[in-house]
């Protein structure tokens, strides 16, 4: 097994002035003209872009309903069109990365994404937003896994790569919360407009950093496009992220739900197969096969799960409960937010190179568990410090030391050619599992409310009858307890969620440290 902090050859010579044979110069670690560190400063800006997107436009979604005349219904299409595209076409995005070069697919989808987050800005209807929100989901399908590929072929040196996937981790991890920050800043003293504005600045910068900063090699013209293996693929993860955001209007038991998420198990069993018997797949068989790779790209997918189940529920608990403003709301993820940097880049990079990162993964996943679990006993009265800060922070310190181990073992040891479609493996199983979480969760968390709902409420009803029947405060107590409720139990099972997870890394993952390797 390759060591998973040095996707290189076991026969390079780190130390080495002179680059390996075949390999462009600006790919080295000891070649003083490359400026990695600045390069990864370009990397973590494009992704930083691409992850906070998921998310900045949560706060700002009521401002934008009401000048754009968005219904209850349609207006969750403002975060599930970019989930949707973004999520269901990622696999496509790695394939064209390896086929076409990292480097010019990162470029192409920075601008995309730039000119598709100035349209939604100027959005005037409904569709116009929809439409534009698409766009960026599909340009960063092809942002996202050339980002992390360049990221792999630029830091060869197992403790310098270490340092550079911590930072990368953290942002991936840390980028969703910044993402509500952000949007609270924005929308309270701008615009909502301003949240897809941002994105424009940013791109600019990395561009032009690209270009004087990133190096790769031309894309493998042996590549070829898979074209069933996307109409399976594409369209059995778009069908499954349909399904399962659908179910929260609609009922798991609505016609439309099950025949997604039945018709996403067959696009998505043919998928597999077609993968084993196609001449250039989509998703190479020998990818996922190796036990480690998969253990991680299953735990990326759960942990998320949690983590944007926690956004959501947090948000609305804390805006609509509490009666948090947008910024006083995105502020109180900032010690979440720095606590999964830490634990990236002080804690995990530098163990990662003397321990096994299963031994990072599971007790980081506990602690993950612990602290959704110690958010279960909030109720309406809860107040920041003493109820939820410690909960968040705990969540954070888990989650810092399971994504770096995760996203470095999911994409070392693979063949350059590989490199992309790999990282768009490690992209779609965290977006489509913030995607799953998201709507799953949120259907837990409505059907239990309504349910507390209606036992207490009648039972509340009859009480109060002999005293004149119940008032509009004693009214909106009860709804509120009743959501709570919702709420509670719903990230009791996104603890129960990563909970499996810590199990399933410790299982699964078997790659070694590169302390180990050296022995």
């Amino acid at each position: 097994m390759s060591d998973p902090t040095n996707p290189g050859d076991g026969n390079s010579n780190s130390n080495s002035t002179e680059p390996p044979p075949g390999t462009p110069r600006g790919t080295t670690d000891t070649d003083p003209e490359t400026h990695r560190w600045w390069g990864l400063a370009v990397i973590a800006m494009a992704q930083l872009m691409v992850v906070l997107d998921a998310t900045i436009v949560n706060i700002a979604l009521p401002s934008a309903q009401r000048e754009l005349g968005l219904s209850n219904g349609n207006r969750q299409w403002v975060i599930t069109a970019y989930t949707l595209a973004f999520g269901g076409l990622l696999l496509l995005g790695g394939r064209i990365a390896d086929l076409v070069g990292r480097k010019r697919t990162f470029i192409i989808g920075l601008i995309g994404f730039a000119a598709a987050s100035a349209v939604g800005g100027a959005a005037q209807s409904p569709g116009m937003l929809f439409a534009s929100r698409a766009l960026q989901g599909m340009f960063a399908a092809i942002l996202a896994p050339s980002a992390l590929s360049l990221l792999t072929t630029t830091f060869r040196d197992g403790r310098e790569r270490a340092k550079a996937f911590g930072i990368y981790s953290a942002i991936a991890g840390g980028g969703a919360a910044i993402g509500l920050l952000l949007g609270g800043v924005l929308t309270e003293f701008l615009s909502w407009r301003w949240c897809l504005y941002v994105n424009v600045p940013i791109a600019v910068i990395a561009v032009f950093g690209a270009f004087g900063l990133l190096h790769d090699r031309e894309g493998h013209r042996e590549s070829r496009l898979d074209i069933p293996g996307v109409i399976l693929g594409c369209g059995g993860l778009v069908a499954l992220v349909y399904g399962f955001s659908e179910a929260e209007s609609r009922g798991w038991s609505s016609a439309l739900v099950l025949g997604l998420l039945c018709g996403a198990v067959a696009l998505l069993a043919c998928f597999a197969w077609w993968q084993t018997r196609a001449a250039s797949p989509l998703l190479p068989p020998h990818i996922i096969k190796e036990r480690s790779r998969a253990g991680s790209v299953l735990t990326m997918c759960l942990a998320t799960i949690g983590m944007f189940g926690l956004f959501l529920f947090m948000t609305f608990f804390m805006q609509n409960i509490l009666g948090y403003s947008p910024l006083r709301t995105g502020l109180a993820f900032i010690p979440m937010s720095a606590m999964i940097i830490i634990a990236s880049t002080q804690i995990a990079a530098r163990l990662m190179h003397y321990v096994q990162p299963r031994l990072l993964m599971g007790p980081g996943l506990l602690l993950a568990s612990g602290g959704l679990y110690t958010l279960t006993f909030i109720d309406t009265h809860s107040s920041y410090v003493s109820h939820i800060l410690p909960g968040t922070l705990l969540l954070g310190l888990g989650l810092g030391l399971t994504f770096l181990p995760v996203i470095s073992v999911a994409t070392s040891g693979v063949a350059p050619k590989d490199a992309g479609v790999t990282s768009a493996t490690v992209n779609t199983a965290q977006q489509v599992g913030g995607s799953i979480g998201t709507s799953l969760l949120n259907t837990i968390a409505i059907s239990s409310g309504t349910a507390y709902a209606t036992s207490h409420f009648a039972k509340a009803a009859e009480q109060a009858a002999r005293q004149g029947g119940l008032t509009p405060a004693q009214k909106t107590a009860l709804a509120n307890t009743a959501t709570v409720h919702g709420f509670t139990v719903a990230i009791a099972w996104a603890a129960a969620i990563l909970l499996f997870a810590a199990v399933l890394a410790m299982v699964m993952v078997t790659a070694r440290s590169p302390q180990q390797r050296e022995a």
